[in-house]
């Protein structure tokens, strides 16, 4: 069962060659499946991917093949009608999935966050 969703931004950090070991030790210390990408990061991710940003395409196969991606469905879609838009739209969307199925969203901007009613965020590079 996914508990948390790792957003686009930790997900590339902890892809990069600098990455923070807290960060990739609190990944290691969780069950397979324990943590999830939502669909909506990784398309955010694969974008920059495909733009020629970090991670290469090979580095972002190896993270999704470890840290499966759990599918932005119906469920999501209806929660995220209901949150406040003051925000970039792919953080309303991860929130929105985040709700829909009960997981924790880790971020390191958890001020993107902290405007969504029930949202439980944590950051796991402090």
């Amino acid at each position: 069962m996914t508990r948390f969703l790792i957003d686009s931004d930790l997900a590339i950090y902890s892809m990069g060659g600098t990455a923070d070991s807290r960060l990739n030790a609190r990944l290691a210390e969780c069950e397979p499946g324990e943590v999830a990408i939502s669909a909506i990061s990784f398309a955010e991710v694969a974008l920059g991917t495909w733009n020629g940003k970090p991670p290469r395409q090979e580095v972002l196969d190896a993270f999704v093949s470890v840290i499966p991606t759990v599918e932005f469905d119906e469920a999501a879609a209806r929660a995220y009608a209901k949150l406040p838009f003051k925000r970039a739209r792919f953080d309303r969307l991860l929130a929105a999935h985040a709700l829909s199925i009960g997981a924790v969203v880790v971020t390191n901007n958890e001020a993107d966050f902290a405007d969504v009613p029930g949202l439980v965020v944590e950051n796991w590079t402090i």
